[in-house]
C-alpha cells in the first residue's frame, strides 16, 4: 500500500476505535445526571445506587476514552500537516475549543463530582454532573463544527495559499452541522440507553437479587432508547436535503456503509418503538426476551461506526470539499514504512484500551451494584489487607 492509503486507513481505524468511547460517553452522561437528579429530589437509596453504579461505568469509559483522543490529535501533526497549513486558521479553532472543554472543563467538573460525594452540598454536587453532561455535549458540538467545515467549508475564503475565516456565523450555522449534531447526540443517547437495557437484561435473566435495581434501570434505558433512536432517525433523514451533489454518486466505498446504517437504524427503530417501548413494564419480567435485548446491545456501536465511515468516505477524494484533496493534505515526505510504524503503534494502543474498557465494564455489570467504589463512605470501603 502507498503512504496515502496507509495514512487514510490509520485514521479510519483509530478514529473508529476512539468513537466507540465517545458515543458511550455522550449517552451515559445525561442518563447518570438524570439518575443523580432523582436521588437529589427523592433521597431514595435506589436512585443513589443507580447513580453510583452507572456513574462508575461512565467514569471508566471516560478515563480510557481521553487517552484515545490524544492519538487523534497526534495524527494531524504526523500525517496531515498539509491540512494544518491550508486550513489551520479555521479548522484548528474548534479543535482547540474542544480540547479545552474535554481536557479541562469536563474533567474538572467530573473530578468535583467523583470526589464530592458527601463533601459538596447536595445541589452543588448535582450541578457538577450536569456540567459534565453539558461540557460533553459542547465538546461534541465543536468537533462537529470542525468536521462539518470539512464537509462544507462555509464562512471561509482562499487568501493566498491558505483559507481564512471571514464569517464565524456561517461556520457555526453550517447546514451540515445543524442537522448532523442532533443526529450524533441522538445516536449517543441511544447507545448509552441500550447498554443500560442489555446489562439489566443480563442481570435479570440470572434472577439477580437486585431485581428492583435492574428493573428500574431497564425501564429508564428503554424510554431513553426510544427518544434517542427517534432523534437519530429523524435528523439522519433531514441531512439528505443538504448533501452536496455527487457526494455519494458512484461511490460504493461510502454508499455501502451508508446503506447498512440506514437499514439497520430503521430496523432498530421499529424494534424499540413498536416492541420495547409499548412493553416497557413487561420486558423486565419476560426472561425469554432478555437474550434478544442482550444481543441488541452492540448494534448501536456498529451503526455509529458505519455512519462515521459513510460521512468520511462520502467526501473522498476531498479532505475539504472542493478546496483541498486528501493527497494534498498529507504530510510531504511520508514513506509507507513511517506510516506503518505509527499505524501499528496507534492501533495496538487503542485496541488494548478498547479491550480493557469493555472487559472492565463487563466485570462491573457481572458484579452488579455491590462494593461500589464511587461515592463510597468510609464504612463501605473494604479494610486493606494486612501484610506480613
Amino acid at each position: 500500500m502507498e503512504a496515502l492509503d496507509l495514512a487514510r486507513l490509520q485514521f479510519a481505524v483509530t478514529g473508529s476505535l476512539h468513537f466507540l468511547f465517545v458515543v458511550l460517553t455522550l449517552g451515559l452522561a445525561p442518563l447518570v445526571a438524570i439518575m443523580n437528579t432523582r436521588f437529589a429530589r427523592t433521597g431514595r437509596p435506589l436512585h443513589e445506587r443507580m447513580t453510583r453504579f452507572w456513574g462508575q461505568i461512565y467514569v471508566v469509559n471516560y478515563a480510557l476514552g481521553i487517552v484515545t483522543g490524544l492519538v487523534m490529535e497526534f495524527q494531524f501533526g504526523l500525517s496531515w500537516s498539509g491540512l494544518s497549513h491550508y486550513a489551520g486558521d479555521v479548522f484548528g479553532a474548534p479543535l482547540a475549543m474542544e480540547t479545552l472543554l474535554a481536557f479541562f472543563l469536563e474533567s474538572t467538573f467530573l473530578g468535583l463530582w467523583i470526589f464530592g460525594w458527601g463533601r459538596l452540598p447536595k445541589w452543588a454536587h448535582l450541578a457538577s454532573i450536569w456540567m459534565v453532561a453539558a461540557t460533553a455535549y459542547a465538546s461534541a458540538f465543536f468537533i462537529m463544527v470542525a468536521n462539518s467545515f470539512l464537509q462544507n467549508p462555509a464562512g471561509a475564503v482562499v487568501a493566498g495559499d491558505r483559507l481564512a475565516l471571514v464569517d464565524a456565523g456561517a461556520l457555526f450555522t453550517n447546514d451540515t452541522l445543524v442537522f448532523a449534531l442532533p443526529h450524533v447526540l441522538g445516536a449517543g443517547l441511544f447507545t448509552g440507553a441500550m447498554v443500560l437495557v442489555g446489562a439489566s437484561a443480563y442481570q435479570l435473566r440470572r434472577r439477580t437479587g437486585e431485581r428492583e435495581f435492574f428493573t428500574s434501570s431497564m425501564r429508564t434505558g428503554i424510554v431513553a432508547a426510544a427518544i434517542g433512536i427517534a432523534l437519530t432517525v429523524a435528523f439522519g433523514y433531514s441531512q439528505f436535503g443538504h448533501i452536496q451533489e455527487g457526494k455519494f454518486d458512484d461511490n460504493p466505498a461510502a454508499s455501502v456503509p451508508l446503506g447498512l446504517m440506514m437499514e439497520g437504524g430503521n430496523l432498530l427503530s421499529l424494534v424499540v418503538l413498536l416492541f420495547m417501548l409499548p412493553l416497557v413494564n413487561n420486558l423486565p419480567r419476560w426472561r425469554w426476551a432478555h437474550p434478544l435485548l442482550m444481543a441488541l446491545t452492540p448494534l448501536p456501536f456498529v451503526l455509529a461506526i458505519l455512519g462515521w465511515l459513510a460521512r468520511e468516505l462520502g467526501r473522498q477524494p476531498w479532505m475539504i470539499w472542493e478546496k483541498l484533496t486528501v493527497a494534498d493534505a498529507m504530510t510531504p515526505g511520508l514513506t509507507p514504512g513511517m506510516v506503518t510504524a505509527s499505524f501499528t503503534g496507534f492501533a495496538v494502543v487503542l485496541g488494548l484500551l478498547a479491550v480493557v474498557d469493555y472487559v472492565l465494564i463487563a466485570r462491573m455489570v457481572r458484579r452488579g451494584p455491590r462494593d461500589l467504589a464511587l461515592g463510597a463512605t468510609a464504612p463501605e470501603r473494604p479494610a486493606p489487607a494486612l501484610s506480613l
